[in-house]
Parts: C-alpha cells; sequence; structure tokens
C-alpha cells in the first residue's frame, strides 16, 4: 500500500517521539565502523504490537490450568478463540499501518495472528521513522552487518502499543549448538561393505557404528525406551535452520545424502520433507567443513537435526523453517511457524546464544518478543524443544555463569546434555549416564543454570533450584529441564552433507532433536499434542519417570538427585512417560526438599 499525499502531510514533523522499552543496543565489542548505511537502499522491518487489548468474551480456560492438565484432558482453543486472545487488534494494526504511510514507508502485511505490520522503505526514511542512526559495521568473526546504537523511537502516540521492531540490526543473533568428536569420518560405502548380509534392519538397533561408544539415534531411541511401534505417524515437526549471515551465509541439506542415511545406512525410509522460507536464501548447503563452520556455515546442524528427527519419528512430517540469524529472522520464523497453515505440533530449536550476552546479540526487547511466541505456542498445544548450549555454565562469557536463550524461556522444554554408555547385552541398556562435561579436552560441556532474565516459573516450585552463583545470587529459572545424549564421544552417527561420510556429532544440539521425535511418537499414541509439558512433567513426573543423572557437573553447578541445573529432571525413559502422561501409573510428583 503506496502512503497517499494527504497522509503523507498529515505526518506532524513535530510529533513527540519516545523511547521504545527494551530496544537499546550498544556497540559490538571488536567491530569496526565501515560508514553510513545507503539512505536508498531499501530494507524489510517488521513492526510487532501488543497483543489484543479488549478480547471478546469467550469461555477460555486460563494457560495456568490449561497445561497443569493431562494431555487427554486438555482443550485447546480454536483459531478464532486463539487469534482473539494472542493476536492484535484491528484497531491498533490500522493505528500502526497509518503511522507507516504516513512516514513514507510501504505496507507490506499486517496480520492479526501475527501481530505484526511489515513494512518496506529506503534507509532514509526508515532511520527517520524510528529515530536511528544505521552503520555498516565488520567484525572479525561476525563478518558484515548492519547496526546501530541507542534507542528505538516511536511516536507517543503508539507508545504500549508497539512492542518490538525488528530488521534495523542485522547483526549475528544464535549459534549452533553442535559438537563433533575428534575423529575421521568414515565412508559410507566401506560401512555398508563390512556389513553386507546382515540387513539394513537390524542396522537400526543392533549393528555397532563405525566409531567405537557412538550410536545411532535409532540406537539411542531404544536405549531410552521410547515406546514401541510409534514412529510420528501424522504429526508435523518444524525444525529451524538459520544461515544467511556474513561471512558464511550457507547452511541446507542435500536429499539424496539423507536418503543414503534414512533407507541404505538405517534400512528405513525417508521422511516427507518441505522447506518454508521465512527470510534469507532457504536451502542453501554449504560444505560443512570445520573451517566454513567457524565462518558460520550451519549446514551440519541441518543435517544433525534432520537425521535425527527423521530417522527416530520416520512418519512424520519434517517442516524446515529457513531464516536469518538476526532477531528479525528469530522473531518472525517463529511466529510463523506457530500461525500459519501448517499445523505445527513440535518444534525442535538448536540454536542460541547467552540470555545476557554482553556483546549484545539479544535485545531485552527481542527476548521478550521471543517469548511471548513461546507462551502463545503453549496455548495451540505446541511443543518447542530448546538446546541448552554446549559450553558449561559459562555460556562461552568469559566471567560468571550465563543460561542461553531461547532454552531459558520459561515457555520452551529446555533440553540439556549427558555422556552415555551402553551395556554389552542383548539388547543393551544404558550402563551408565553422568553429565556431560568435557571441557578439559575441548569437546564441550552442557549448558545450565539459573536465568538472570526470568524469574523462576510456578511449575518449579516442587524442585530446589539453587540461588544462582552469580551475585546477588537470586533464584530464577532453572535450566535445563530434561537431558539426552550430548556427549560428541557418546553422541549420535549421522550423515555428512556429501552423502559419502558418516560422522559421530554431539553437543545439545543432538538433544533437542531427541526429545522433539519422542514427543512426536507420544502425540501419535496419545492422539491429542502434549504441547506444553513443563508444569505437568515437574509436578506429576518429577521423581521416578525419567533417568535421574546424579553424577558430574557443568562447571559452576553440580547433578545431583532430582532435579538440578546440569541435566534438569533426567533423560527419556520413553515408555514410562508416555504412560504417565496417558493418565496411567502412579502420579511421581515430589516435594521441594528433593
Amino acid at each position: 500500500m503506496k502512503p497517499t499525499a494527504a497522509k503523507k502531510s498529515a505526518r506532524n514533523a513535530a510529533t513527540k517521539m519516545v523511547i521504545l522499552p527494551g530496544s537499546t543496543r550498544h556497540a559490538v565489542p571488536q567491530a569496526k565502523l565501515l560508514k553510513r548505511s545507503d539512505p536508498k537502499s531499501e530494507i524489510r522491518v517488521s513492526i510487532y504490537v501488543r497483543r489484543n487489548p479488549s478480547p471478546p468474551g469467550q469461555s477460555l480456560t486460563p494457560l495456568d490450568d490449561l497445561n497443569t492438565k493431562l494431555p487427554t484432558q486438555r482443550r485447546y482453543p480454536s483459531e478464532a478463540e486463539f487469534n482473539a486472545r494472542f493476536g492484535a487488534s484491528q484497531a491498533d494494526l490500522d493505528k500502526v499501518v497509518d503511522w507507516a504511510e504516513a512516514s513514507n514507508l510501504e505496507v507490506q502485511d499486517a496480520s492479526i495472528p501475527m501481530r505484526r505490520v511489515l513494512v518496506t522503505g529506503t534507509i532514509a526514511d526508515i532511520s527517520k521513522a524510528f529515530g536511528v542512526q544505521l552503520n555498516e559495521y565488520e567484525h572479525p568473526e561476525r563478518g558484515r552487518f548492519r547496526g546501530r546504537e541507542g534507542a528505538v523511537q516511536i511516536p507517543a502516540d503508539l507508545a504500549g502499543i508497539v512492542t518490538g521492531v525488528f530488521g534495523l540490526d542485522t547483526r549475528t543473533v544464535g549459534r549452533p549448538r553442535i559438537r563433533r568428536g575428534n575423529v575421521r569420518p568414515a565412508d559410507v560405502d566401506e560401512f555398508l561393505s563390512r556389513d553386507k548380509g546382515k540387513g539394513r534392519a537390524t542396522t537400526r538397533t543392533q549393528l555397532s557404528t563405525p566409531f567405537p561408544g557412538t550410536f545411532f539415534p535409532t540406537q539411542v531411541a531404544q536405549l531410552y525406551d521410547y515406546p514401541a511401534n510409534l514412529t510420528g505417524d501424522g504429526q508435523n515437526v518444524a525444525i529451524f535452520a538459520f544461515n544467511g549471515t556474513d561471512p558464511d551465509p550457507r547452511g541446507g541439506y542435500n536429499l539424496s545424502s539423507l536418503q543414503t542415511y534414512f533407507e541404505k545406512v538405517l534400512g528405513g525410509k525417508t521422511p516427507a520433507i518441505k522447506d518454508v522460507v521465512v527470510q534469507g536464501p532457504g536451502n542453501d548447503p554449504g560444505p560443512d567443513t570445520r573451517a566454513s563452520e567457524k565462518r558460520g556455515d550451519a549446514t551440519g546442524e541441518v543435517m544433525l537435526d534432520m537425521c535425527v528427527v527423521g530417522s527416530v519419528a520416520p512418519e512424520t512430517n519434517i517442516f524446515m523453517y529457513f531464516t536469518e540469524f538476526t532477531s528479525q529472522g528469530w522473531v518472525d520464523g517463529l511466529t510463523q511457524a506457530i500461525t500459519d497453515d501448517n499445523q505445527i505440533d513440535v518444534i525442535s530449536i538448536s540454536y542460541g546464544n547467552p540470555e545476557d550476552d554482553p556483546s549484545g546479540a539479544w535485545t531485552a526487547m527481542g527476548v521478550q518478543q521471543v517469548n511471548e511466541v513461546f507462551q502463545a505456542a503453549s496455548a495451540k498445544g505446541i511443543t518447542i524443544c530448546c538446546a541448552s548450549g554446549d559450553d558449561g555454565s559459562s555460556d562461552q562469557v568469559p566471567t560468571g555463569a550465563h543460561v542461553d536463550f531461547p532454552s531459558s524461556s520459561p515457555f520452551v522444554l529446555g533440553v540439556g546434555g549427558t555422556k552415555l554408555t551402553a551395556s554389552n547385552s542383548n539388547p543393551p541398556t544404558i550402563a551408565s549416564e553422568i553429565v556431560w562435561n568435557e571441557i578439559l579436552h575441548r569437546e564441550g560441556a552442557t549448558g545450565g543454570g539459573v536465568s538472570a532474565v526470568f524469574s523462576k516459573p510456578d511449575y518449579q516450585d516442587v524442585v530446589n533450584v539453587p540461588p544462582s552463583v552469580n551475585p546477588p545470587h537470586k533464584i530464577g529459572r532453572g535450566v535445563p529441564d530434561v537431558a539426552s545424549v550430548a556427549d560428541p564421544l557418546t553422541g549420535v552417527v549421522v550423515m555428512h552433507i556429501d552423502g559419502k561420510h558418516l560422522e559421530p556429532i554431539g553437543g545439545t544440539s543432538a538433544a533437542a532433536p531427541m526429545w522433539a521425535a519422542l514427543i512426536a511418537r507420544i502425540n501419535q499414541r496419545l492422539k491429542v499434542n502434549c504441547g506444553f509439558v513443563n508444569p505437568v512433567l515437574y509436578e506429576r513426573f518429577s521423581r521416578g519417570v525419567l533417568h535421574d543423572i546424579t553424577e558430574g557437573n557443568n562447571g559452576a553447578y553440580k547433578a545431583g538427585p532430582g532435579w538440578d541445573a546440569c541435566t534438569g529432571l533426567g533423560s527419556p525413559d520413553g515408555a514410562k512417560l508416555l504412560e504417565g502422561l496417558s493418565g496411567g501409573g502412579a502420579q511421581a510428583g515430589s516435594s521441594a526438599a528433593d
């Protein structure tokens, strides 16, 4: 929609402008200012507004009540009910549209479910509209990006209506949570030749991988007793794939390589895969070398997530949400995934940054906006599994202890990592499982700790979340909630992008999709979505259902009986969890003394 001359002239140059809360950006350490951004260049900006302040009267169950019920007892809102409660009001959208058009910006879309007004304009007009100066920067590791310093400004009459503005700054937000073992990849043809005649069906659970101590994802599922004869049939699983930033913007998958893995190596089938391009180049695989990965190539992460979900839940419909490593990429991608027509049931996210990142990757505005998306997803019965980080309690920050966002959101299932050893019995069982911590060997460690941003949610009242080790030692949201194998030395063996090599991969990037696949299988059996499972997990199944990990540490925090800030409530026992979520078996709640 082009602005009319009348609307342009109606804009009052003296309109009072106010600061948009949480929008302040600081300079990126080590970034070099190159020049001002070209004022004639066009960019796209996402303007988010508040939830409908006056939803029509409806008999909606409060979220806290909804999410403490077993899945089979829940009634999720209809699309109309969701949009009325969690979407924007038309009046708020119209107000933003009128202002945008009067500011010489072209409105591309105004969505009630997404609560977003999408606009395009020249950098000159965008800068004037939001009271910012946009510049080009160069960082030795992050490459080139468009950035700003200071706060975003909006008209005073939009204060309280506009909650977020994204797309002005393109600095990198998020890193893959992937760790590689220090071993040579194995040749696929040699592996298949070695086991010729044994049958690919047995590979799923019995044949050894080319790397001692590691597992195929299907073998991990067997060790964790994932409910048998379930494939995730009918489930729609969204896997987030980030790419599209300098210095190496690539990231994606190769379908023929995946087919070799699923069909020839594992003797199964290739799941249905659909790409959803939100921003950036979409499926754009790079070479996935150590050098390209260091420059930002996310291909290894994409292949890992797809190999895990597609092998453990092969009948799922996998939706690859491709978006960019920017705050706009995060917010737009997540918002689209929970509101579009794909009817997503489970989301797997293997990326993150420290929630209080001193280099300024996240703004408070961005964290709040993403957290609101997660809360809305819970009302739709969508389970979101997020990796908790691979750098121990420091989360790659030089001082203090930090937790990773988005896993620190109280509306997601934060997934930590373990070191898993199997017995030599047939079938194999878990011989030992401890906290993943190989920092001394430069192999990483599970993230976890106490949030400095989010207060402790009510569902964690039944466990002992310790005070943060950082002054002033407050108690906040404890991370993670659960765990799965993540040590690359005992990790999952997946296909390389070249389709010719297998390699063991670890990190909580492997743990999050393992949980996403488990939820898909449980949803299939229940015939209803588990949705936001945290309240039920803590209040009903915090003892005696999952494998409690009691040995090890991630730096600042130690494991112990019950919940801990390394592995949460523990690793999966899929059969017991299914029984509990279906209403069978004894409730295994614990007291605050656990």
